[in-house]
């Protein structure tokens, strides 16, 4: 038993000539939140606290789809969801529909940890977020000059974006499905420590030319993102279809009643289970195992554990 980390920087169509100017900079951060992670979990910081200090991180980044690199609503605007769960306790905490919020993530774990609730959302998380005293800034900061030209794309070709847009949307290529959203660049981390205490963090801004109001697998609990004893899961794709799957929850329930190992469960919920081409996760175990597979084209991702194993990849 040791402790491990992993993160990920979204799952979907990552085309094999990424330019080096997408590329690099999406890299360096996974490298640089990576050894936070490490040196965190060093320290003996808890698996939560690491979970949370790396995807603020992430969020923070305007290359990955969180905070403050979120994409735009088919109204203009940004609304973020996070999610956030311990594995020991099985708290957990989730928001949706942020407009102002700098870190979802951890304005998420305020509502795991200062409500009765598990999920709050739109004017009501906002609210919270402001009587809790969390940083908020104008939602002019969150609406970069790349996700303005990725919404019009999206909008002249009259769909949602599903894929990592390193090139125009031509209006005549019809999306692998309608409701699809690989979410450019939606982050995670999961991490345990030495004593097998396990979380899970989850952040994104959705998909491009989303409706208004509508809500992805990130913030839903057992979908895109679960905790238990046993693991800790992140998962990122095509939302609708990750929450119809329960992919989060499906690779503990494998684990939990078939006695599969860590890396069985998660190869069979992203071979068997999940649509092809639809899903990405990372995710580690009590005793240290890391896996991080996935069926889309790439996934951005970066492990390490204790015993000196460590990876970065798409």
């Amino acid at each position: 038993m040791g402790w491990a980390i992993a993160l990920h920087g979204g799952a979907g169509d990552i085309p094999k000539d990424l330019p080096p100017e997408l590329r690099e900079p999406r890299e360096a951060c996974l490298r640089y939140c990576l050894k936070m992670g490490i040196d965190a979990l060093k320290a003996q910081k808890s698996p939560l606290d690491v979970v949370e200090l790396v995807v603020r991180e992430l969020e923070n980044n305007p290359y990955f789809n969180a905070g403050r690199g979120s994409v735009l609503t088919s109204n203009g605007i940004v609304e973020m969801e996070a999610c956030i769960m311990d594995g020991i306790t099985k708290n957990c905490g989730a928001v949706s529909g942020l407009t102002t919020v700098v870190n979802a993530i951890s304005l998420a774990r305020l509502v795991m940890e200062k409500t009765p609730h598990i999920y709050l959302a739109f004017e009501g998380a906002e609210a919270f977020a402001r009587e809790q005293g969390v940083e908020t800034i104008d939602s002019s900061h969150f609406i970069t000059p790349r996700n303005i030209e990725r919404l019009k794309q999206a909008k002249e070709a009259n769909k949602v974006q599903v894929d990592y847009n390193t090139r125009p949307i031509p209006k005549d290529d019809k999306p692998p499905a309608p409701s699809g959203d690989s979410q450019l660049g939606t982050v995670g981390c999961v991490a345990v420590d030495s004593y097998g205490h396990l979380a899970t963090a989850t952040s994104t801004g959705g998909l491009v030319n989303k409706m208004v109001g509508r809500i992805g697998d990130t913030p839903i609990i057992g979908a895109g993102t679960y905790a238990n004893k046993l693991c800790a899961v992140s998962a990122t794709g095509q939302g609708e279809a990750i929450i119809r799957a329960t992919v989060a929850r499906d690779v503990a329930a494998l684990m939990e009643y078939k006695g599969l190992s860590l890396k069985e469960a998660a190869d069979y919920v992203i071979e068997e289970s999940a649509p092809r081409g639809a899903t990405g996760l990372i995710a580690v175990s009590a005793t240290g195992e890391v896996t991080m597979p996935f069926n889309t084209t790439g996934m951005f991702r970066a492990c390490a554990t204790e015993d000196g194993h460590s990876e970065l990849a798409i």
